[in-house]
């Protein structure tokens, strides 16, 4: 593990770096204990308060979890998918509204790893699964319906298709692009789009995998994301007339 810091830079996240290089690499596996606080003042020659806020980074990734009493200490997590799930949606979320990712780039990488999962959601998927995008499908067509329960909608039915996959490594790949990029596309799309037609388009989806048909799914997932992308380039469009006029 790494013990040589850089004075000029913050002292504890490099030393919630060193720890977690050292648990991803498996010095540190799951379940071991951490050196004290005092062994890891003396190792690093720090004080107490900086170790104490990196392992609060460390506890904040879900990387070591505490245990109080007299074999208490600091332990290496044993990390799920689901407890990294949200971590993934927030890390992809930050990305794209920091960085300048375009639509159409946002829009082919989410709609090509959903693809990926057509064949196993439609070889995998459950009842449950399909009772799930069923019932996404019936609240979508609700009149009155807002925006906002529109989208968690839409989301719900992506994650169920996802989920079909039987996959927890895809399930937690694809958090990101469902579940940040999908309510992103909806923000610039909502004023655009036609819901009877992406109603449609589910309801193919959901006969298709209810008919274990991988390639019509993955056909109406092509449909949809080129309807995605058309409708983002006519708001992209209606926009600029609009800057110039004004």
């Amino acid at each position: 593990m790494k013990t040589q810091l850089d004075p000029s830079a913050d002292l504890s996240i490099q030393i919630a770096t060193a720890i977690r290089d050292a648990i991803i690499s498996g010095a540190l596996p799951v379940d071991e204990r951490l050196p004290s606080e005092s062994e890891l003042c003396e190792t690093f020659e720090v004080g107490r308060s900086t170790v104490r806020e990196a392992l609060k980074r460390l506890a904040a990734q879900s990387l070591i979890r505490t245990q109080r009493g007299a074999t208490g200490g600091a332990f290496v997590n044993r990390l799920s998918y689901a407890d990294a799930h949200a971590q993934q949606i927030t890390t992809s979320t930050l990305l794209l509204s920091m960085n300048a990712v375009n639509f159409e780039t946002a829009c082919e990488a989410r709609f090509a790893l959903e693809r990926a999962c057509a064949p196993l959601s439609a070889k995998r998927r459950t009842p449950d699964q399909l009772a799930t995008m069923r019932a996404e499908i019936h609240r979508q067509g609700q009149t009155g319906l807002s925006d906002e329960a529109w989208c968690a909608s839409d989301v719900a039915f992506h994650r169920a298709l996802v989920d079909g996959a039987a996959n927890p490594v895809l399930s937690y790949q694809l958090a990101g692009a469902v579940e940040a990029m999908q309510p992103l596309m909806n923000m610039i799309t909502f004023t655009a789009r036609s819901r009877d037609h992406i109603i449609g388009l589910h309801t193919d989806i959901a006969d298709a995998l209810d008919a274990r048909d991988a390639a019509t799914v993955d056909q109406k997932l092509a449909d949809l994301a080129h309807y995605t992308t058309q409708l983002a380039l006519s708001v992209f469009a209606a926009r600029q007339a609009t800057q110039k006029t004004s």
